[in-house]
């Protein structure tokens, strides 16, 4: 196996696992980290989808237990049945949309300048959205209604634009809803699991005619890379929530997109697809 390959894989399993879950876009990172590292043709996007799957792990483990009692109540217990629908509520909006959408979403905005910009938009976005007063009514997951789930589940499906965060439009639309920050990041997880789990297996299906065993090698590599650093961020950001906002994201939002633009326009690197 080549060590750069690997390296790259490690790399890139690292950007998975760290941004996946905060309001910065892993799309819109791994879209940037791929034209750096020359690692974005069909090979490497097969690659983002398998390495996909180690986050939603290191979600599935964190949440180990609260998972196992929903499912063990399922038809039986008020809370295990409100939170799978609600889910499942949540879930609808991103996926009839990114089956309409898809295919004209990637051909036009998944280059690094239309990245560039929605991070900045974003970025405004959650400045607006922290700087209003926050009226909580819903404080838990628990309290949640369906018309909530759907709320969140329109809110998420923003994310189809590359650079706009799944998480990020997920969380800050729960704060505008009346969300507490700990009621809408953690539904901003247990939505994350069906929601990347279903995307993995349909682009793994689509892209089947590219799976080759000589990649197991960079798919592990890339597989621990991203579970191992999801699980420490989901844990972080668990704790971060409890005394902080998402201002310091927004700031680097804008910070991250205008360096984009900027080597862009001045030549500095040579964005093969922007």
């Amino acid at each position: 196996m080549d060590i750069i390959l690997l390296v790259k894989a490690l790399i890139l399993g690292v950007v998975e696992g760290l941004t996946e879950f905060l309001p910065i876009s892993s799309t819109g990172h791994l879209i940037l980290a791929g034209d750096l590292l020359n690692f974005n043709d069909d090979r490497g996007k097969l690659f983002e989808i398998v390495i996909q799957s180690g986050a939603i792990l290191a979600v599935v483990w964190e949440f180990r237990e609260r998972l196992a009692r929903t499912f063990a109540g399922l038809g039986r217990q008020r809370e295990a049945n409100r939170l799978v629908l609600n889910v499942a509520i949540a879930f609808l909006p991103l996926a009839v949309l990114g089956l309409a959408f898809k295919k004209v979403i990637e051909a036009h905005l998944f280059k690094p300048v239309p990245v560039a910009l929605a991070f900045i938009v974003g970025a405004f976005v959650i400045l607006w959205a922290e700087r209003r007063d926050h009226r909580i009514r819903i404080h838990s997951v628990d309290e949640m209604r369906p018309l909530d789930a759907l709320k969140l589940g329109i809110a998420q499906a923003f994310a189809l634009i590359p650079g706009t965060s799944r998480s990020g439009a997920t969380i800050i639309g729960g704060l505008l809803f009346g969300l507490s920050r700990k009621a809408a990041t953690e539904f901003s997880f247990f939505l994350a699991i069906p929601t990347l789990f279903i995307a993995t297996l349909y682009n793994l299906y689509k892209e089947r005619a590219l799976l080759n065993a000589d990649d197991i090698g960079m798919w592990v590599v890339g597989f621990i890379a991203a579970f191992v650093s999801a699980f420490l961020c989901v844990r972080w950001l668990l704790r971060y929530i409890s005394h902080h906002d998402f201002v310091p994201f927004a700031w680097y939002r804008i910070f991250f997109g205008l360096v984009v633009l900027a080597t862009w326009h001045f030549g500095l690197v040579e964005w093969t697809s922007s």
